[in-house]
């Protein structure tokens, strides 16, 4: 008898929100496809969509709760575990005030409905200021840009790819990350179509990436000078009479502002710092002005500089001067069936910036949270406030936070610490306590964030296809007991207005989910309720939907979403127009460097890189995802590599002003002279992890070599890209 059944759930290993159809045999699972039904990503899958399986059969996997001990690791009891995590936060709190615990929440909370909606009533719980989370390693220029600019930290443009004819992309390869901050599956095929269709896609990056092939031009350019160059694209604009903002004009303000701040810097005086001919910067400037639809799009390479918050910004700026924001072809805005935008606004929740600093230097809060370059130095730094317990939630900061190195040490002092984790790896092993989640594919599934980021408005949920273990609980399940334990008030709560009305308390994840699709644009009183033939949107209309329900394409509607006082766009926020002399100071000055000692000890500029088969260090303990050659190398060009004496295929030593690693060395023309680059996440070779098969491929942690003092001084988010190293033989020597 065959009992074989067929599934169907969104990939959530990354922001392209892939349709899978996986096929099951009671608990195995057969194969995993792309689903070819769904009205999104039309069966477009990537490699890493099969490590949903190994994820749930890895041996290595967590499934009861852990406590540390002098000899090792210990099995405990859900309830010993509770109460040790209680004791422990309480105990550091009586001892050393409240905000003496701090709590770190990783890149993969976003990826999961359950630490969606259940983490932020756990946070206010533990009392604290100090709250680190991976938006300050990623993109939090890009919310900084949009809540001075649109007055919503989610407001964020995303091109319209699917309908643009000219596309200029910055520091971005997704190709490789299947897009960010622009969920787009099958993204390839996309930027394809838009060439089919006589369109062109540039390409501006220190390296030739997986998508710099494939664009009609790519453009190198010297890591963190990307500034210069938009606003240079700008001064051209306005030099040779190129604006043309449209409808845009009756609802923005600053026009003759931004020309005057973008009037030093013409291309002539900008070219050789860029290593760009002034001339392509003009005809790059003219080629947006002239086509019927545009875009600029900005990711990683322009977030992670010291001008990150600048970046985002300008590149707005360009969209809108050209009147390429909130048309179709152009930088849109979605309308998601969960609207985390309305949602939040409702509630006046809308973003805070610079409210509070941190206690050592000062970086600005921003939503509530500091930057994690800081973290390690709260933890280390005597004093009021300084950190002495750490809550960790779905996160390896080790790995992912710049100098790592420190922050190792640091976790490694800290009297309480409690991870909830499904892995023991290079952070959870400092842990006292590891609390084990359900994951992937015992899970139900609905992407809160992603569809607010994709390219068209679409919605679609997953039930869990396997039950959880016997005794597992889940991760929001976690979070509301940790939570009833450190209020102690559950039972009065439940007669009040206020627990009534505090949902996270009364109901459970496809519950709240249900709630805010009803009362969503697209539910029963909903403005966009036609697109569903009149149905109001509900839960049980996805279930019965089980491909996904495409809800059309993104449409102007910026003038009805503005948060901003004056319901108006910002085009020149004061705090954003004031860092512009910082560009001029560190960057365009005759004697100015972009960084000291830049021609000094270390001549060379670190960049990051993503790679297909690699999202974050969980992918790395999945044989089929690292099997192959050796893809944790260090890319430097021939000219470099010869200046050194070096060639392909030896172990080289990467040194920068906080560490050093060695990895394989790897000479390719496909990066410019100048830059090297090392991809990001790996560096499996600490003890005290199990993580077997990623310890066979430890590879070497780039943020071991990324300086937790070089950040973006507008908002606090680490600056990766250009970090100043040398690079040696393996005996240390360096050779002239």
């Amino acid at each position: 008898m065959n009992n074989t059944q067929t599934h169907y759930r969104a990939c959530n290993l990354c922001e392209a929100m892939c349709g899978l159809e996986i096929q099951v045999e009671g608990d195995t699972v057969l194969s995993i496809r792309g689903d070819k039904a769904d009205p999104f990503s039309q069966g477009h899958i990537c490699p890493k969509a099969t490590a949903l399986a190994d994820v749930y059969t890895d041996p290595d996997r967590l499934k009861r709760p852990l406590r540390r001990i002098s000899i090792g690791w210990e099995e405990i009891s859900w309830d010993e575990a509770f109460s040790a995590v209680i004791e422990g936060i309480r105990r550091v709190q009586e001892k050393y005030g409240r905000n003496s615990m701090g709590i770190y929440l990783g890149n993969p909370n976003v990826h999961n409905l359950g630490l969606m909606l259940y983490n932020a009533p756990f946070i206010r719980s533990l009392r604290t200021r100090n709250r680190f989370s991976a938006t300050s390693i990623d993109q939090l220029p890009h919310h900084v840009a949009a809540l001075l600019m649109f007055g919503h930290q989610l407001l964020l443009p995303i091109p319209d790819v699917d309908r643009t004819q000219f596309m200029l992309m910055l520091g971005a390869n997704p190709l490789a990350s299947n897009g960010s901050l622009m969920t787009a599956p099958g993204i390839e095929r996309r930027l394809k179509k838009l060439q089919a269709r006589g369109g062109k896609l540039v390409v501006v990056d220190p390296r030739r990436t997986e998508t710099a092939v494939l664009a009609d031009q790519h453009i190198f350019i010297k890591p963190g000078m990307d500034a210069l160059l938009l606003l240079a694209l700008i001064h051209t604009l306005y030099g040779e009479d190129l604006l043309n903002p449209g409808r845009l004009a009756d609802f923005t303000d600053g026009f003759d502002e931004i020309a005057v701040i973008a009037a030093d810097f013409a291309p002539e005086q900008v070219a050789s710092r860029l290593g760009i001919p002034a001339e392509t910067i003009r005809q790059l400037a003219r080629q947006l002005a002239g086509v019927e639809s545009g875009v600029v799009y900005g990711r990683m390479g322009l977030s992670t500089q010291p001008f990150g918050g600048i970046c985002q910004w300008l590149i707005n700026v360009l969209n809108i001067l050209t009147g390429n924001l909130d048309r179709e072809g152009g930088a849109m805005f979605t309308l998601p069936a969960f609207d985390i935008v309305g949602l939040t606004a409702m509630m006046g929740s809308t973003g805070r910036f610079g409210h509070r600093q941190t206690r050592v230097r000062g970086l600005p809060a921003f939503g509530g949270e500091f930057p994690v370059s800081a973290l390690a130095e709260e933890i280390l730094t005597p004093g009021d406030g300084q950190i002495r317990g750490m809550v960790t939630v779905a996160g390896n900061p080790v790995l992912s936070a710049p100098n790592g190195r420190q922050l190792d040490k640091a976790l490694a002092g800290l009297e309480f610490m409690v991870s909830l984790d499904i892995y023991r790896n290079e952070t959870t092993r400092h842990a006292h306590i590891i609390l084990p989640t359900t994951t992937g594919l015992e899970t139900e599934h609905y992407d809160l964030v992603f569809h607010a980021l994709a390219v068209r408005n679409t919605a679609k949920y997953a039930p869990a296809l396997f039950p959880p273990a016997e005794g597992a609980r889940h991760d929001w399940e976690i979070l509301q007991e940790l939570r009833n334990r450190l209020e102690n008030r559950y039972e009065a709560d439940r007669s009040t207005m206020l627990g009534k009305m505090d949902f996270q308390r009364r109901l459970r994840p496809d519950q709240i989910l249900d709630l805010a699709l009803r009362f969503g644009p697209y539910g029963a009183n909903g403005s966009n309720r036609g697109k569903l033939n009149g149905e109001g949107m509900k839960l049980r209309l996805l279930k019965n939907g089980p491909h996904g329900l495409d809800l059309g394409p993104l449409q102007p509607i910026l003038q009805e979403r503005l948060c901003t006082p004056s319901r108006r766009v910002v085009l020149v926020p004061e705090t954003l127009a004031a860092d512009v002399a910082r560009v001029k100071a560190e960057l365009l000055a005759e004697d100015g460097e972009a960084e000291e000692g830049q021609n000094g000890r270390y001549p060379l500029s670190l960049i990051g890189r993503r790679q297909l088969r690699s999202n974050n260090s969980w992918m790395h303990n999945s044989p089929r995802l690292v099997k192959g050659k050796n893809r944790c190398t260090l890319l430097m060009h021939p000219s470099d590599a010869a200046a050194r004496g070096l060639t392909s295929g030896q172990t080289v030593k990467v040194c920068s002003r906080v560490g050093e690693v060695e990895l394989p060395l790897e000479v390719t023309e496909g990066i410019m002279p100048g830059v090297v680059s090392i991809p990001h996440g790996w560096g499996h070779n600490r003890p005290g992890i199990q993580m077997r098969t990623a310890q066979a491929h430890p590879g070497a942690s780039l943020n071991d070599l990324a300086d937790d003092q070089r950040v973006d001084d507008l908002t606090g988010n680490a600056a990766f890209s250009g970090v100043p190293v040398e690079v040696t033989g393996g005996d240390g020597e360096i050779r002239s």
